[in-house]
Formats: C-alpha cells, sequence, structure tokens
C-alpha cells in the first residue's frame, strides 16, 4: 500500500533531476540517520531518498531507532555510521543538542553533514532540509481558530521538547494563537514521545481535566492518532487538527473524528536530502534552509491533486 500511494509524490521528484541535479560523477556512499521507523512517515522519507540515490547514481543507506524516544540508540547509530567513514552523513536529529560531538568529529574527518527534518543547535550541518515547521503549526492554529468560532480553551499534544520539530511546532502553534487569536486561549501543552498510546491517555487526561475544551492540535503523526482517539474513546465532541498524513489519519479525517491535518512532503525531504549530500560533495554552496513545503488538508481537499501527491499511506 505505501509504494503504490508514493508513486504519484516520486514521479514528482523526477522533475527535480532534469532542473539542474547531475547525476554524480562517482558512486558516493551516504549514510541517514533518521529519527525512527514507527511512523509511516519515515517510510516516506526513506522512499524519497532511494529514489534521489537511484537518480543521481550514489549509495544510500536509512537507519533509525525502533521509537523517537530512543535518543541513546540513534546516537550509537550516528556513531556507528561514523566508523564506516561514509562520504557524507544526513541527520535527523531526536535531540538537537546531543550529537554535537559526533558531528564535529564528522567535520573534523571532513564528511559534510545533512541535516534534515529537524536540525540541531549548530553550524555544522550545511544546510537542513525540511518543514517550516512554525508556519505549519501557525496554520494549523489558524484552522483550529476557524473550526471553534475564533474562541474558546484548546490544548496541544506534541512528540517531545528536544527535538526542532517538537519546539517549533509547539512555539508555532501556541505563539499564533496568542498573537491573532486573544479569545482562544490554549490551557495545556503535553508531550507523548510520539506514541499513539501514550497520547491517547494524555489526551483523556485534558479533556477530564477540561470539560469545556474545544480543541486539540496533535503535533505529529503519533500524537494526532493518539487525539482522536482520545476524543472516540470519551465520545467528545472536540475538534482535532493533525500533523502529517498516513492511513489512519487519512481515515479519521474520512470519518470526520479528525476535522484535518498539515501534511509534510517527506518524499521531498528524503530527496532533497541526498540532493544535498552530493552537491556538498561537488563543492556546490548551499542555502542554510531547503523548504520542503506543506498544505492543510481535509476530507473536502484530498483528492486535489497537489495534495493527493504529497500524502502517504
Amino acid at each position: 500500500m505505501l509504494r503504490r500511494t508514493l508513486l504519484g509524490a516520486i514521479s514528482a521528484l523526477a522533475l527535480l533531476s532534469a532542473s539542474g541535479i547531475a547525476s554524480a560523477q562517482e558512486n558516493y556512499n551516504i549514510a541517514l540517520i533518521s529519527k525512527g521507523f514507527q511512523h509511516q512517515f519515515w517510510q516516506a522519507v526513506k522512499a524519497g531518498a532511494d529514489k534521489a540515490a537511484a537518480d543521481l547514481g550514489v549509495t544510500v543507506t536509512f537507519e533509525g531507532p525502533e521509537s523517537e524516544t530512543q535518543v541513546d540508540r540513534q546516537m550509537d547509530m550516528l556513531a556507528a555510521a561514523l566508523s564506516r567513514n561514509p562520504d557524507a552523513i544526513g541527520f535527523a536529529a531526536l535531540d538537537s543538542q546531543a550529537a554535537t560531538p559526533l558531528l564535529q568529529q564528522a567535520k573534523d574527518a571532513g564528511i559534510p553533514i545533512i541535516a534534515f527534518d529537524s536540525g540541531v543547535d549548530s553550524d555544522i550541518p550545511l544546510t537542513t532540509a525540511t518543514t517550516d515547521n512554525v508556519a505549519a503549526a501557525a496554520l494549523a492554529a489558524d484552522k483550529m481558530a476557524e473550526l471553534i468560532g475564533g474562541e474558546g480553551k484548546v490544548a496541544v499534544v506534541a512528540h517531545d521538547q528536544t527535538s526542532r520539530t517538537g519546539i517549533d511546532r509547539v512555539d508555532g502553534f501556541v505563539n499564533r494563537m496568542k498573537e491573532a487569536y486573544p479569545k482562544i486561549e490554549v490551557v495545556s501543552v503535553q508531550y507523548g514521545g510520539g506514541d499513539q498510546l501514550q497520547s491517547t491517555e494524555i489526551t483523556k487526561s485534558i479533556l477530564l481535566a477540561n470539560p469545556d475544551l474545544k480543541g486539540i492540535f496533535g503535533a505529529n503523526e503519533g500524537s494526532a492518532i493518539g487525539v482522536a482517539n482520545g476524543k472516540t474513546e470519551l465520545g467528545s465532541k472536540i475538534v482535532v487538527i493533525g500533523f502529517d498524513s498516513g492511513a489512519a489519519q487519512k481515515g479519521m479525517i474520512t470519518s470526520g473524528v479528525m476535522n484535518g491535518a498539515i501534511t509534510q512532503n517527506p518524499v521531498g525531504i528524503g530527496y532533497e536530502t541526498v540532493a544535498a549530500a552530493v552537491k556538498a560533495l561537488k563543492g556546490e554552496t548551499l542555502p542554510p534552509i531547503i523548504d520542503t513545503g506543506f498544505y492543510y488538508y481535509d476530507a473536502a481537499t484530498m483528492a486535489d491533486p497537489a495534495i493527493a501527491a504529497v500524502l502517504y499511506d
């Protein structure tokens, strides 16, 4: 199912290789360390990376810990990748600071680092291929405000406080509410590690403590699914805005349990990470950020060609 639903997004990326990305002159080895494999999002990122590897004639390895809470395991994977002396490394940090010593080792060894999905608190990566998470979460806040009539209490269930995605999505949503919607109060921000079951229990706790709550923003795939499940288990009528895609979220949006979500372009993130690594190895200058885009989608817009191309199952 994942392979079929990614075909449109991958085929759209074929234009990239025809628009200035020449084939690599040698078979570079590029190691990608992701945040994990527990969500379909990362399989979509891998599909984009594999497509770029095929287009550009390079070898790519792609790995990540079993869950997005395993920072130590991710550090072990990064250290192991370094020991293999790859030509370049792509890294999606679970902790924006923990990897700095290892990234410094890579820099000292002349190995270019490309950040993807989540950046790090360091200038070592040459670029970051990512969604503008602050802007994307602000759009989620706008949609939430619209659906609850511009007033009331809302909450956030996010994945973590250590990755740039976790930090930026919470800040983007909360700050947008403060700046633009003075009649909306964010009464709770809690973290479930991106785990569906933990996020479900957190959601039920928030709902029981705030019976007049009007909506919850789930800041990644696992968080959003957990919020929707908590809503269902308590028979709540709150508005749910999610983040990412995947079969479960798409089904929840179709059924009305979730009102809508922000989708990233995970295939594009994977593709651009590998393409940036090749450019770096050729000595080309990279921009600080490679913005891979985002969209809001709901039941009425899921079939729009521009949106369908970046949704995944």
